[in-house]
């Protein structure tokens, strides 16, 4: 079957999730290529695919002191459209700003002050998601109720952003909520299953206990899920549209 761009994106998003959940394996850098590769075949409208391959295979390779190939990578990816600067401002990506090569891709990239405003939103959801999934993992500990609490998420933006740069963003913040959502699942239902068991075999079992638990576990849910909801994105008026250089290297703070 012919690829899509719809189909694409979610092999992106599932190679991403594995990366994320089982690190750069074999498997998954094949599957960075992979998407470079369909990406390609599908022409203009789909040519911006290549950005998850190429940004996180750079992202690896940084982390691994192979700056050739990372410098190589995000050149590529600036040339297929990335323009996420305020993802290059993260700390992994700090150690090159010094480097020439990169100081001349960086001045390649071009962006709208309204995806601007959406990559900073992009990033600190990510930053907010992972505080959060730790936050409810030390929660959980301990609760003797068997119900499953779920990690609540930000809506996706659904403006229709000046750049394709924004939507290859947008894959790394949905593939991290998986993710995330994944482990709490995973862990979740292993607490549930044990605290199960123990109920069916222990005459100690307290109840009043694990009642107080569940409760407190809806309200913390509800309160979650409100909070979720009220960080959603929200279009600043009048935040320009035409194409600028991005801010100078080393001006933005990177969300935290």
């Amino acid at each position: 079957m012919a690829d899509t761009v719809h189909s694409l994106i979610d092999r992106a998003h599932d190679v991403l999730v594995e990366l994320l959940t089982q690190g750069p394996t074999p498997a998954v850098t094949a599957g960075l290529h992979d998407i470079i590769a369909r990406a390609a075949s599908l022409g203009p409208d789909g040519a911006w695919l290549a950005l998850p391959g190429h940004t996180n295979l750079g992202a690896v390779a940084l982390a691994y002191g192979r700056t050739e190939q990372a410098l190589h990578h995000l050149d590529a990816a600036v040339s297929a459209g990335f323009n996420d600067c305020v993802g290059l401002h993260a700390a992994p990506m700090r150690p090159l700003h010094h480097d020439p090569r990169f100081q001349a891709l960086y001045q390649r990239i071009r962006v709208t002050q309204a995806d601007l405003d959406e990559f900073f939103w992009l990033h600190r959801e990510m930053h907010t998601m992972a505080r959060e999934a730790q936050d409810a993992s030390v929660h959980n500990l301990g609760r003797l109720d068997t119900g499953v609490s779920l990690l609540p998420q930000a809506p996706m933006p659904t403006r229709e952003p000046d750049t394709p740069g924004v939507l290859g963003t947008r894959i790394e913040l949905a593939a991290l909520q998986t993710a995330l959502r994944q482990a709490a699942v995973k862990a979740e239902f292993e607490r549930s299953a044990g605290n199960t068991s123990l109920s069916l075999i222990d005459d100690a079992w307290d109840y009043t206990r694990a009642r107080q638990d569940a409760w407190y576990a809806d309200d913390l849910d509800d309160r979650r899920r409100r909070a979720a909801e009220a960080r959603a994105f929200v279009e600043r008026p009048g935040a320009g549209t035409t194409l600028l250089p991005c801010p100078p290297l080393g001006s933005l703070v990177y969300p935290a």
